[in-house]
């Protein structure tokens, strides 16, 4: 066997394979003999066709058979010799094998870029620290009693915060347009959920009052028929509500899950949930961080294949998404992979450049990390040890849990590696990043 190799690209490979007759004649002559044994053909007894009648009848046939095997076989022989890495599957020209002529088959692949990762001991991250204080308990406490809300008829003009139930119907050039028509809708004034203008124009209207808004649909309006358009909606005022929110008060306890109605108790249990969800939000941030300087300090090419691969993996990922929320499928058929490239590409290389730290340092997965992250998970659900056995039932599950963790050790690496600036922060601020 003969192999030769050229670079058209950085990543691209071009390997031609040359392969003696004789490996084939030989392969093809024994698997003829061997059939000799059991082929059946009219008018002969089994196990008696002579083998020149089989060569006849099947010699082709066989000969095919044995040429796809020997490429596949081949291929990998030369991938060995040449120490080559395939990043995704190859493509292989079309050249036949005559008899007599041995065989000449090209493949067409990409190879994993070669990645020595950089040092990153003089790369900053920036880390957050933050002191849950009494405010943010009051300003959560204050969030949770929003959230259990109760609405009272107000016998006034309606204003911000207050909750309206209205009839409308929308038109554009005189002419009504689908969606635009609702019956007794309830609607939050100061929500943002209708387009601009629409709530103010309610705010000071009582019940029983009828509105015409002169009012027009963004520009990136969802609808793209509606989309900057001039539209006039005719409303009329049903009724004008208040919120009332519940006292902070014993039955609020115990309405959150504490059972003697304790309000220490309630606080306590808020900033311990708080606590834990804004180290979930350091750890996140930290980690994106992490991700953001590998990446900029790594400039690799990354293999189209790979790129291609992942998009369609996201493209399926957000399809499946759309799908339960009841998104149509012809609609579904309209989300193109090439979307996803981008954020494609960044996945790709960052998963090549983590997995050549891990050989570099000598990463390893950690079972007592492993069951750390296991329980960290089942801690919200009610059975929290059935949960750790779901886990630990399945080593395709447990599997993806030690790929976080093991992401989660890089992560800790390139933190012992950098300059770790600490940033003073407030509650909100690291919780809410786009908001702040």
């Amino acid at each position: 066997m003969q192999v030769s190799v050229e670079a058209p690209s950085a990543l691209e490979r071009r390997v031609t394979v040359a392969v003696d007759e004789a490996r084939i004649s030989d392969a093809v002559e024994t698997r003829l003999k061997d059939m000799t044994k059991t082929v059946k053909l009219k008018g002969f007894r089994p196990g008696k066709v002579p083998l020149n009648v089989v060569k006849q009848q099947y010699g082709g046939q066989v000969r095919d058979e044995v040429v796809n095997e020997v490429v596949q076989s081949t291929f990998y022989e030369a991938l060995d010799q040449e120490k080559l890495q395939p990043a995704g599957a190859p493509s292989f020209d079309s050249s036949k094998s005559e008899p007599g002529q041995g065989l000449e088959y090209t493949a067409v692949f990409e190879v994993y870029p070669e990645i020595k990762p950089a040092a990153i001991d003089k790369e900053t991250i920036e880390k957050p620290v933050v002191e849950i204080a009494d405010a943010d308990v009051d300003k959560m406490i204050d969030r949770i009693r929003r959230q259990h809300v109760s609405w009272e008829v107000a016998d006034r003009p309606a204003k911000e915060g207050d909750q309206v139930k209205i009839d409308f119907n929308g038109t554009i050039d005189g002419e009504a347009f689908q969606g635009g028509e609702g019956k007794d809708m309830s609607i939050e004034l100061g929500s943002g959920r209708m387009i601009k203008g629409f709530e103010d124009g309610i705010v000071g209207a009582a019940a029983g009052t009828d509105l015409t808004l002169d009012l027009q649909f963004p520009d990136e309006y969802h609808a793209k028929e509606l989309a900057g358009k001039a539209v006039q909606f005719a409303v009329h005022v049903n009724t004008v509500e208040e919120a009332v929110l519940p006292p902070i008060d014993e039955d609020f306890a115990k309405k959150m899950g504490v059972e003697n109605g304790d309000m220490a108790k309630l606080r306590e249990d808020i900033k311990e949930n708080m606590d834990m969800e804004l180290n979930k939000q350091i750890k996140t941030q930290l980690k994106q961080k992490v991700m953001d300087v590998l990446i900029a300090a790594n400039k690799i090419e990354v293999p189209k294949s790979l790129i291609e691969n992942e998009s369609e993996a996201l493209r399926n990922q957000m399809a499946q998404n759309l799908s339960s929320q009841g998104l149509a499928q012809k609609d579904l058929g309209a989300i193109d992979a090439s979307m996803f490239a981008e954020e494609a590409e960044r996945r790709v290389a960052l998963g090549l450049i983590m997995t050549e730290i891990v050989k570099e340092n000598g990463i390893k997965v950690e079972a007592d990390n492993v069951r750390a992250m296991v329980d960290e998970i089942a801690r919200p659900y009610e059975k929290p040890e059935e949960v750790v056995k779901w886990y630990y039932g399945d080593k395709r599950r447990l599997a993806e849990v030690e790929s976080l963790v093991l992401e989660e050790q890089v992560v800790a690496w390139a933190v012992s590696q950098a300059k770790v600036v600490e940033k003073t922060s407030t509650f909100d601020e690291v919780m809410n990043p786009e908001k702040a």
